[in-house]
């Protein structure tokens, strides 16, 4: 949650000086949704994000100056300066990077889910969606479909009180989300989405119901999102002092600082440590994301048709070798072959 919290923050300060390209996202006081529930699941399994998901690509493995350098669009992120944001995956590690219409990864993870099912491979997909995602056809279609076919997949749905500026009731007139499941006909958990151990232990109650054949659940976690839908959102549809009593009341970092502190009696030299570490990593990653190249104007052109696909991925990692470039290919791969003058 530290490292979320910290590396977004950095996401901040970068798009205030013009180097990020796109907007920012930020998960600010629900990084305990994403990292909690991401917990739940085994190594095998495949999770697809959302837009304030971070916290959960980290836990899976996401480095963080492959995350600046997506958001900076430099030569060597992810997706070659393609795509923006946390618009990436890596199959390798479970991650599934998700599409912009929010609720079409429902229909993609039952879909993903079924195949784990038909296949008879021991594995569970976890799928996100906010509160206002729930009012999409695709979030029916999906989670009625992966119910029917009883798929092994989990669908957290993040109650954070506002689809973009459109509070909670003027969206739907369910009273709270997890009584959907009900229509269903499946499973339904719901947390306290500020208690880290709260998400984890309904998302890993839903994660085990789905490995042993259980079928679908559907996890609300109650969270309150402090940030606007992104940078730019100024948020004046929130009531004056909202914001600052969920600050104030309801911080998930604070709250689980006070379990360490009552539960394991942790001090606060470890506390400090764990800051300075968390600081270091993101100013080694900042370093290192600057220093990197932009996109090569020729690299638009690979991957477009037939090219045979990179053995290695970009954003993966060995141990600390450094990361494939987009320049290191083999011999007269992604090189345009000669045109002769007269064709077109």
């Amino acid at each position: 949650m530290r490292l979320t919290r910290s590396l977004e923050e950095r996401l901040v300060a970068l798009y205030r000086q013009t180097k990020v390209v796109g907007g920012v996202f930020r998960s600010l006081g629900q990084e305990a949704d994403a990292v909690g529930s991401t917990y739940a699941l085994e190594a095998r399994d495949v999770m697809s994000p959302l837009i304030r998901n971070l916290g959960s690509m980290l836990v899976k493995g996401a480095a963080p100056v492959d995350v600046l350098r997506q958001y900076m669009a430099k030569g060597n992120s992810p997706t070659r300066g393609r795509e923006l944001g946390l618009h990436f995956g890596d199959i390798s590690r479970g991650m599934l990077g998700y599409i912009s219409p929010l609720g079409d990864m429902v229909c993609v993870m039952a879909g993903v889910t079924l195949s784990f099912k038909m296949r008879g491979e021991d594995r569970v997909g976890l799928v996100y969606a906010g509160d206002g995602a729930t009012s999409t056809g695709a979030f029916h279609e999906g989670i009625n479909l992966a119910a029917v076919q009883r798929c092994p997949l989990v669908v957290v749905v993040e109650s954070n009180r506002y689809a973009y500026s459109t509070p909670t009731d003027k969206q739907t007139a369910a009273k709270q989300m997890v009584d959907k499941a009900i229509g269903y006909g499946i499973a339904g958990e719901q947390a306290d989405g500020n208690d880290i151990l709260a998400v984890y232990d309904a998302t890993k109650r839903a994660v085990d119901r789905a490995r042993q054949g259980g079928g679908v659940s559907l996890v609300e976690l109650l969270t309150y999102r402090r940030k606007g839908h992104a940078e730019h959102d100024s948020q004046s549809y929130v009531p004056n002092g909202e914001i600052e009593w969920w600050e104030a009341n309801n911080d998930p970092v604070d709250r689980y600082v006070k379990v360490l502190r009552e539960t394991v009696a942790v001090q606060d030299e470890e506390l400090v440590a764990i800051d300075a570490r968390v600081r270091l990593e993101v100013d080694s990653a900042t370093d290192l994301a600057e220093q990197s190249p932009p996109p090569e104007p020729s690299d638009a052109l690979e991957g477009m048709y037939a090219i045979p696909a990179r053995e290695t991925p970009l954003w993966f990692r060995e141990g600390n070798a450094p990361a494939v470039m987009h320049n290191e290919r083999p011999d007269g791969w992604g090189t345009a072959p000669a045109v002769a003058a007269n064709e077109s």
